[in-house]
């Protein structure tokens, strides 16, 4: 049943990441609407919100990416704590770590303590992506070829919608039907696990490769928030600390629950192919 328009959710603590805005690929309508739908004590931006690569190569910039920045300023100015980890797409804003614009800490990582005293460490995560770490120019090849994809995932589900059926990411897909991409996601788990536990935190909290997912790894809990392009999910913490991965998938507001299991085996990525069906 879908979620009526006039209602707002209110969750402890909300993770959010890989907004990408500035690229044409971005939900940003879809953003507005689980803006204006969810609100919490607690909003972490966890990198690659707005994205700085593309933005240098050719300016795009709507009125609806400047929207999503002042709806998420006016949540600062309504009482909610707000803290941005930039990502390697809006590395541009690392320069400015420790330092609070318009009410949004700034900060190159942090511990987030649950309400049910567990630790996280929370952090964007390409620092642990071996080809933007160390080959920034195939990384922005890589680029390059997702914009493609994204191109194709957005015509793909414009004929969906006309035939009735709801959101299906085709580049999600097509990301995981590439066994090295397979391999590259289990790797990217596990190490951001190990991060973790070196830390003294029980879990991790990330996101960086747009592949949604909750799972324990070696007795770590490992989150990631997804994306606002492909899949778009979002991680919320309940007042009991629980954490939970959600979709948003339509203007209407229906969220559909993941369809990853919450535990899996760490040597097998969950499948993240994500249908929404429209309310």
């Amino acid at each position: 049943m879908a979620k009526p328009l006039d209602t707002t959710t209110r969750y402890r603590t909300i993770f959010v990441s890989d907004m990408h805005l500035g690229t044409r690929g971005c939900q940003a309508a879809l953003i507005l609407d689980f803006l204006r739908h969810n609100d919490a004590d607690t909003i972490y931006l966890v990198g690659d919100i707005i994205d700085g690569w593309r933005l240098r190569a050719s300016w795009y910039w709507p009125q609806a990416h400047n929207d999503v920045i002042q709806k998420l300023l006016r949540k600062v100015r309504h009482g909610a704590r707000m803290v941005f980890v930039p990502g390697n797409h809006d590395e541009f804003a690392r320069q400015f770590i420790g330092q609070s614009f318009g009410g949004i800490e700034i900060v190159r990582n942090a511990v987030h303590v649950a309400a049910d005293g567990k630790r996280y460490f929370v952090l964007h995560g390409d620092e642990f992506d071996v080809v933007v770490r160390h080959s920034k120019w195939l990384a922005h090849l890589g680029d390059w070829a997702y914009d493609f994809a994204l191109f194709i995932n957005t015509h793909f589900n414009a004929v969906r919608r006309f035939l009735g059926f709801g959101y299906w990411s085709f580049s999600a897909w097509a990301k995981l039907k590439v066994k090295n991409a397979v391999n590259f996601i289990g790797s990217f788990e596990r190490e951001l696990a190990a991060e973790a536990k070196r830390r003294g935190a029980e879990g991790v909290i990330c996101g960086h490769i747009h592949h949604p997912a909750l799972r324990e790894i070696e007795g770590v809990t490992y989150v990631n928030t997804g994306d606002f392009v492909e899949s778009c999910s979002f991680v919320v913490e309940h007042d009991d600390g629980r954490l939970e991965v959600l979709f948003w998938g339509t203007p209407f507001a229906k969220l559909a629950p993941v369809k990853n299991p919450k535990v899996a085996d760490a040597d097998e990525p969950a499948d993240a192919e994500v249908e929404i069906e429209a309310a």
